[in-house]
């Protein structure tokens, strides 16, 4: 069953093209992965689909429906989004921080209820902060906060998962651990995810499906094996790209000019 589709869709900003009649199906239990130079547009369109830019024409469907006639309170329950970085404009503890992605199933006015401390405390373990769960937001480390906004996310319990480079300051560890951990819960919620990397070789890994978003009228999707081949990459990135196969699977490398 599609989760978000696409129909036709064209994409600007401030005058820019960033795709033309763009039409994909995104469907429970893939994954899917963003992957173009800098400048293509890829926070764009991924805060397209979250429906907080609106498109030049087409449309977006979210479960069968209209994107634009989701009402934004029962949105917000079932699509997360996972921004570039964060701004931590106030004071606040980590736990309450990660509390604010229960907010989109409170009742206007509802306090937090018992259940909902319990869903922040394991979201917090399973990013591995909870042991700082009283320090102020501002005194975390780059890594430690990125982990802290997937935590809010997973509170936020969304079937689909639109993040923009997860990885984002994380070392080797948290890169993979994470990645494989935000997969687990997407399947648990019978849910899609659709990601931003710049890594091709984590996108290869982790991914079953690809937008490569070569320019606006030339975006490749599909399965990975059909997508990541070192012909598109090197069209993606106008540079050579060789691939050696390995233990694990293919790996992309850059070749020489």
């Amino acid at each position: 069953m599609n989760l978000l589709q696409t129909k036709s869709l064209t994409v600007s900003i401030a005058g820019k093209p960033i795709c033309n009649e763009l039409s994909v199906e995104m469907q429970r239990g893939e994954c899917w992965t963003i992957l173009g130079g800098n400048g293509a547009g890829k926070t764009t369109l991924l805060h397209t689909f979250a429906g907080l830019r609106t498109a030049d024409e087409g449309q977006i469907d979210f479960a069968d429906k209209l994107l634009e006639h989701w009402p934004r309170k029962l949105l917000s329950q079932k699509l997360g989004l996972l921004l570039q970085d964060s701004n931590d404009i106030f004071p606040s503890t980590v736990l309450e921080t990660v509390m604010i992605g229960r907010h989109p199933h409170l009742k206007f006015w509802e306090m937090e209820s018992q259940s909902d401390f319990d869903i922040a405390r394991q979201a917090l373990a399973d990013v591995s902060l909870e042991d700082v769960q009283d320090r102020q937001v501002n005194t975390l480390s780059g890594g430690e906060r990125r982990r802290l906004a997937i935590a809010t996310l997973l509170v936020q319990n969304p079937e689909l998962f639109l993040l923009d480079e997860p990885t984002n300051h994380l070392d080797m560890r948290y890169q993979i651990t994470l990645l494989e951990m935000l997969i687990r819960k997407a399947k648990e919620q019978d849910g899609c995810i659709c990601m931003v990397l710049h890594d091709a070789n984590l996108a290869r890994r982790y991914s079953t499906h690809i937008m490569l978003m070569i320019s606006p009228d030339d975006i490749v999707t599909g399965k990975v094996d059909d997508v990541l081949t070192e012909e598109n990459l090197a069209r993606l990135y106008q540079f050579p790209i060789k691939s050696v196969e390995t233990e694990s699977g293919r790996v992309f490398l850059p070749g020489t000019l």
